[in-house]
């Protein structure tokens, strides 16, 4: 199963984007980040002409995401965050897929900070670990991806020169990141890479893309109970190198499939 997170950056303008990439990939689960698009105009016919069913959440101009399963229809669990009944921002997104639940997620980026945006990024954060830490330690396999808009270390980084007060290396959003690993979550990228700088992220300015000036934002984290079935990570840069393209590229996992479950011997057949 092949299971990727792509923050799309406006679906409608970067549909063709996206559907040159899911016929060339064949990703098996796709989430998406910023859809910047009301649920109305989702482009749900064109997703399935392709091959892909989808369970949204949009929003206008703003936020959204999505799940997307090759071939079946994704069951929704969970339609945003617990925690904040009064929060209306479209970030969060649960499904079952295969006998595998997915988690897709679109963190707060928190600039400027410090100052309020900041302040509910690291509020969102708080909500997201206490959600979190039930699906980690579930039997249930669990794979909890998206843009996190966090860069968890100097090395998921080209240079901190001219991000020291951007909120995505802030000590307070890496903190947050590294509790959310010490749950038990497997951050699949650099388990895979531990010794590679690999970047998801390349904005638009400075020519970051062409001098691969680029940031690790993008992940996918795995519970224990699919952690062990991970076989290969990567990221598509080639998608960020189109015309047109969203500042980042998707970025993938290949999970092994499950072992097939065991059969009880009855007290019977074993006498």
């Amino acid at each position: 199963m092949k299971i990727a997170t792509f923050n799309i950056n406006g679906i409608r303008s970067r549909l063709g984007n996206l559907l040159q990439w899911l016929e060339r990939e064949e990703p098996d689960v796709v989430c998406l980040q910023e859809l910047k698009a009301p649920n109305a105009m989702f482009p749900q016919k064109a997703l399935a002409e392709a091959g892909y069913e989808s369970a949204w959440i949009g929003q206008s101009a703003w936020n959204g995401v999505a799940i997307l399963a090759r071939g079946v229809r994704p069951v929704t669990t969970v339609r945003g965050l617990p925690g904040d009944p009064s929060d209306v921002h479209s970030r969060y997104l649960e499904a079952a897929v295969d006998g595998v639940m997915i988690g897709c997620l679109y963190l707060p980026n928190g600039n400027p900070q410090p100052g309020p945006k900041f302040d509910y990024k690291l509020a969102w954060f708080e909500r997201l670990i206490a959600h979190a830490s039930a699906l980690c330690a579930s039997r249930h396999p669990f794979v909890l991806a998206g843009d996190f808009n966090v860069v968890p270390t100097d090395f998921d980084i080209y240079n901190t020169r001219s991000w020291l007060k951007d909120a995505l290396l802030q000590p307070e959003s890496r903190e947050c990141y590294a509790r959310l690993l010490e749950q038990g979550w497997v951050d699949a990228l650099r388990a895979m890479h531990p010794n590679e700088r690999i970047y998801t992220f390349w904005d638009y300015f400075r020519r970051h893309w062409e001098t691969n000036s680029g940031l690790r934002i993008d992940h996918l984290l795995l519970n224990k109970a699919i952690a062990s079935r991970l076989v290969d990570a990567g990221v598509d840069r080639w998608v960020r190198g189109e015309k047109g393209a969203s500042d980042h590229a998707p970025t993938w996992i290949v999970l092994k499939a499950a072992p097939p479950a065991r059969r009880r011997t009855s007290a019977r057949k074993r006498a």
